[in-house]
């Protein structure tokens, strides 16, 4: 069951070595293993996915890409699963980082209201930018180890409800 859900939602591996953002892989694309979808790659995939989701910078997807070449993950998935971050969803998950970072640190959340300029992010970076950081880092762990237990799990768990069912199926047929 995983398997088929996470592949409707994926591109087809041409669609992602003909992205030009990706090219400067070269043909590194082009090894078998990092299109395949079992437990293993899925789940390296997630995990390495939501690992640079939380990482404010603007190049997550090669960071994903990059990484899951080495791990042998599933190259489509790693670099979707980063998209959790858009420009929608990146305000409140990133303030949730920088809650999480006022936290752990022990200080007060500070008032602040953005601002798109160089000027504004060379002023954070002093203010809230360590708490900010802090708790990026902190969420980019977690939901990273959390994707990679998870999946790995709710793929175990869907293929055990498979053979219980495919067991009861044969047990009914042999009853009759």
């Amino acid at each position: 069951m995983p398997r088929k859900f996470i592949r409707r939602f994926l591109p087809d591996h041409q669609t992602i070595k003909r992205n030009k953002a990706l090219r400067i892989f070269g043909t590194v694309l082009h090894e078998p293993n990092l299109w395949h979808l079992n437990r293993r790659s899925a789940a390296n995939a997630f995990g390495i996915g939501l690992f640079f989701a939380f990482w404010p910078v603007p190049f997550q997807m090669w960071l994903s890409a990059a990484t899951a070449i080495p791990f042998r993950a599933n190259l489509p998935l790693s670099v979707a699963t980063v998209w959790i971050t858009n420009p929608f969803t990146m305000p409140p998950i990133f303030y949730g980082a920088y809650k999480v970072g006022t936290t752990v640190l022990g200080t007060q959340p500070q008032h602040f209201e953005l601002q798109f300029s160089w000027h504004w992010v060379i002023e954070s970076i002093s203010t809230i930018g360590p708490a900010f950081l802090v708790g990026c880092a902190i969420c980019s762990v977690v939901s990273g180890l959390t994707g990679y237990f998870g999946l790995n799990w709710l793929w175990r768990f869907s293929v055990v409800k498979s053979w219980r069912a495919r067991k009861e199926a044969r047990q009914q047929r042999a009853k009759k």
